[in-house]
């Protein structure tokens, strides 16, 4: 288990020596103490990043020698999917199974499907008469994509391997170095990944990882080697983060937060349905971007719906973390689980009804709070409106489709949405109508890796996935040229 930072492709102490406790959810024990980067630790590692773009072979590869360097780091992934997923699963309390088959399965793709992009990546050229030169003149212009430089990476400790990857995999498939900063509340996996890209033989200094507190990331953004800043967490966060950037004109991409409604109309197959909106909500204990906590179903079928959603959340088998059999594991910290419990008991204080879990469990150890479910929670009440980012589901009913897109629509938020319906042109129609990034169907989740994520309004800027990530480490260069015939020809 590595501990320290990783910068210029050695494991090196913080200057300071000052190291922070990472703790495990499932235990409330100290797994280890994890170097603690400073402003000083963050200039060497940006130093390396930039020295790597500036001087390194890295940059000057072809597409191809990038891709098949990326490939070992990919495979160095796979082969060690086991011990990643359950060094994950201590670390931030998710099931190892989860962990293993989705996160650490996805970190590899990540790196695989980027690499591959990039490789087909091409420039656009257009080829004309330059008439207003005349005598015969040819103009021929091409685009070319230069790399930006060196990166800046900041993810969260929701889902801390598959994040950085999703970042890193464009970031270096383009040519670009980087420096990556994991959440302190669950660096290790990102801190493994040093080791993995040593043994792929990447070149030192394209990968740099700093864990740290707040003082890091604050240092990373504003410094001015970096060029480009990948910014996913919190909508407060993201709004500093491009402050700071502002000052050197940094180029930014900031995948927010979400309060994403579950719209069930009575036309849909009300059983797969109760199941999409269980998974939705309480996955990852509903701490993810894309948890589906609110759900807007039509009134007519509320009474029948409802109970089976209950029964769902029901069912999921909450326990150990590193049992293969668990489905529902532990919050993060215990200050985010308090901050859970605040937000239902002023829900039921409102005149909330609590439909399931709800109250702190006893006698148990680790961070863990109960699938809960409220009804007939008030429109403008913080349990609505705000983002829990736990396993808190809010219930509201709509009569008919204006209804529901403006229930929908309300608040800040516009990263996902879930539509139940059979209906294909209502399909259409919501989709249109509501004002999300993302918008999936009878469905939680599933997506190509090359279609854009991103979402709208408060929940960022930007977009992720395929083209769009290739696009956003990439800097358009016009290269504009003029020929004759005869130079042609000759």
């Amino acid at each position: 288990m590595h501990t320290d930072l990783f910068i210029g492709g050695k494991y090196v102490p913080a200057q300071s020596g000052q190291r922070f406790a990472d703790i495990e959810p499932a235990t409330e024990e100290q797994i280890a103490l994890v170097a603690q980067a400073a402003a000083a630790d963050v200039s060497r590692a940006v130093a390396a990043a930039r020295d790597a773009a500036d001087r390194g072979p890295w940059p000057r590869m072809t597409s191809e020698q990038r891709g098949k360097l990326l490939g070992r780091l990919a495979d160095g992934i796979e082969r060690r999917a086991r011990e990643l997923g359950t060094l994950e699963a201590r670390d931030v309390g998710k099931p190892v199974s989860e962990c293993i088959n989705h996160d650490v399965a996805r970190a590899a793709r990540n790196i695989r499907f980027f690499a591959a992009q990039a490789e087909t990546w091409t420039q656009d050229a257009s080829f004309g008469a330059a008439q207003f030169l005349g005598g015969g003149v040819r103009l021929v212009n091409l685009t070319a994509r230069a790399a930006l430089g060196a990166g800046a990476i900041i993810i969260p400790w929701n889902s801390p391997l598959m994040l950085a990857t999703w970042n890193l995999g464009p970031c270096l498939a383009a040519g670009n170095t980087c420096v990556l900063k994991p959440s302190e509340l669950a660096p290790l996996t990102c801190l493994a990944l040093g080791e993995i890209a040593n043994e792929a033989s990447i070149p030192p200094g394209v990968i740099n990882i700093v864990s740290g507190m707040g003082e890091a990331g604050a240092a990373l953004v504003s410094h001015p080697g970096v060029d480009g800043v990948a910014f996913t967490g919190g909508v407060a966060t993201g709004r500093a983060v491009m402050s700071a950037a502002a000052q050197s004109l940094k180029r930014v991409a900031l995948e927010l937060g979400g309060k994403s409604p579950n719209l069930v109309f009575a036309d849909a197959d009300l059983k797969r349905s109760a199941a999409g909106v269980a998974r939705s909500i309480f996955r990852s204990q509903g701490q993810s971007c894309v948890a589906g906590s609110r759900l807007l179903v039509e009134r007519s079928i509320a009474d029948q719906f409802i109970p089976m959603v209950v029964e769902e959340a029901g069912r999921l088998r909450i326990g150990d973390p590193l049992d293969d059999r668990t489905e529902y594991g532990p919050l993060i910290t215990a200050a985010h689980r308090d901050r859970v419990h605040r937000f239902v008991r002023e829900a039921v204080a409102e005149g909330a009804q609590l439909l399931a879990g709800g109250k702190m469990p006893e006698q148990r150890r680790g961070f863990y709070y109960p699938p809960t479910i409220l009804d007939r929670v008030a429109p403008r009440s913080r349990a609505v409106c705000e983002e829990i980012f736990g396993p808190v589901l809010t219930i509201e009913r709509f009569g008919d489709e204006e209804e529901a897109a403006a229930m929908a629509n309300a608040g800040s938020y516009g990263l996902a949405a879930y539509l139940w319906t059979s209906n294909l042109e209502r399909t259409l129609r919501m989709a249109d109508r509501i004002r999300t990034g993302m918008v999936w169907v009878n469905s939680f989740f599933l997506r190509d890796l090359r279609t854009p994520f991103g979402g709208a309004r408060s929940s960022g800027l930007g977009r992720q996935g395929g083209r769009y990530s290739l696009e956003f480490w990439t800097e358009p260069k016009l290269v504009c040229m003029t020929y004759t015939e005869e130079e042609r020809d000759g």
